[in-house]
């Protein structure tokens, strides 16, 4: 079966192709459903880049091409995902934030180096820097020059401190894509939110810079509210997005991790999450601003969650958690062997097809005991409660495993099951 099939935009994909003549040796049926996956995308050529959306490296890219090799084809056990907090320092004060109670010793550069390459070793393709705010990280362009030849660089940032040097400085180390955060079209709304004066005027002057450098995916970075969600306020805020010229607006809700949000009516449902995905889709097909909602990947309809098995996060401190929602701990990097923290970490988590902390969040307030993060012990004695779901559609293809069933549940019964499930 061609790549081809039905795609809207050819040329990308057929130079993608030609640089990578493996992708047809993927089995047919997982070929089938990433064409039909990336079809409800509108491919952007940003610089040097063609990118479907900037969950994924660019398909031109090295870092692309080790994505099939490893993880489409090899079928290697370790993450293909990472975010590594650069900082837990950052000026805003965000309601909502999942970082801001973690504490330690930080990371100093060498060590975050040293992390992501042997994240990189284990199969990682795409980083996410993240925070706090990263650009705090007075090393941040020599980090991600370390990283960015093989693999995709992707920035998370408020604007805090940017500069024009700085935004161009990053684009020649590699980075191809930025998130600035913006969760309202009202400023008085965000800079609530955000518990920062300025916060959106901040935002507006940091997608400026970077769409004046040029050459890097500008998008913004949104957390939608459930009330937003409920008021049908989501597509206000798309034609704002639009209005400013971005290519990306990557959407996700507030996800409850911490105490605060510890709240069903605060939680959206599969119902609501599904409603977003349609409004993506549709979007995608009528519009040249790519929206890339998070939601659209966790459901079983699509990729299912993923955390603890190819999405790892490791934070400034060095706590290594299986997404940055979720604030369990498996270990530090700066005392621990980060290969033996991700691989016990991965033998709690077979992937499933909906969201791990939006289904166990209640189970957080039953084992923190204060704790803001927990510690290892409470991480697996809460693991112990978990019941995982089934595999979702790509992963049923990708295990040749029936609806239902989950790679967890099978070693169970069956322990001579290989461990790259």
């Amino acid at each position: 079966m061609s790549i081809m099939n039905g795609l809207k935009n050819t040329l990308p994909m057929t130079e993608t192709l030609v640089s990578n003549p493996q992708m047809l040796k993927i089995n047919s049926e997982v070929l089938r459903f990433l064409c039909g996956y990336m079809n409800k995308f509108q491919i952007q050529k940003v610089g040097k880049y063609h990118i479907l959306h900037s969950h994924l490296p660019p398909l031109n890219s090295k870092a692309y091409a080790r994505f099939i090799n490893e993880h489409l084809l090899s079928k290697t056990a370790g993450p293909s995902h990472a975010q590594i907090g650069l900082t837990n320092a950052c000026p805003q004060n965000c309601e909502y934030c999942y970082n801001r109670t973690r504490s330690g010793r930080t990371m100093d550069t060498a060590t975050i180096k040293k992390v992501a390459q042997e994240l990189k070793h284990a199969g990682v393709v795409w980083f996410g820097l993240t925070g706090g705010e990263p650009l705090l990280n007075k090393d941040i362009v020599e980090i991600t020059e370390s990283i960015s030849n093989d693999c995709a660089v992707k920035l998370f940032t408020t604007g805090c401190t940017l500069t024009r040097e700085k935004a161009s400085d990053l684009k020649q180390a590699g980075l191809f894509s930025v998130s600035v955060s913006l969760d309202s079209w009202e400023e008085s709304k965000h800079d609530r939110v955000r518990r920062y004066p300025g916060a959106f005027q901040q935002a507006l002057k940091a997608i400026e810079l970077f769409q004046d450098v040029g050459g890097i995916q500008v998008g913004v970075s949104a957390v939608l509210s459930r009330e937003m969600i409920r008021n049908g306020e989501v597509e206000t805020f798309l034609q704002f997005l639009k209005g400013l010229g971005i290519h990306e607006a990557w959407l996700s809700e507030v996800k409850p991790s911490i105490e605060a949000f510890w709240n069903s009516d605060l939680v959206i449902t599969d119902e609501e999450r599904l409603q977003l995905v349609a409004l993506q889709d549709r979007y995608n097909t009528e519009n040249k601003m790519t929206v890339n909602y998070l939601g659209h990947f966790e459901g079983k309809e699509c990729f299912g969650c993923n955390a603890g098995k190819k999405m790892v996060y490791v934070d400034a401190f060095g706590d290594v958690s299986p997404c940055v929602f979720t604030p369990l701990n498996f270990g530090n990097v700066q005392t621990d062997s980060l290969p033996i923290i991700l691989a016990e970490m991965k033998k709690h988590f077979p992937s499933e097809d909906s969201c791990f902390i939006n289904k166990n969040y209640g189970l957080l307030q039953k084992y923190s005991n204060g704790q803001k993060i927990l510690c290892k012990q409470e991480t697996l004695k809460l693991l112990k409660e978990v019941s995982f779901s089934g595999l979702s559609k790509f992963n049923q293809l990708y295990y040749k495993r029936k609806t239902g069933s989950n790679p967890r549940d099978v070693r169970k019964l069956n322990p001579s099951v290989s461990e790259s499930l």
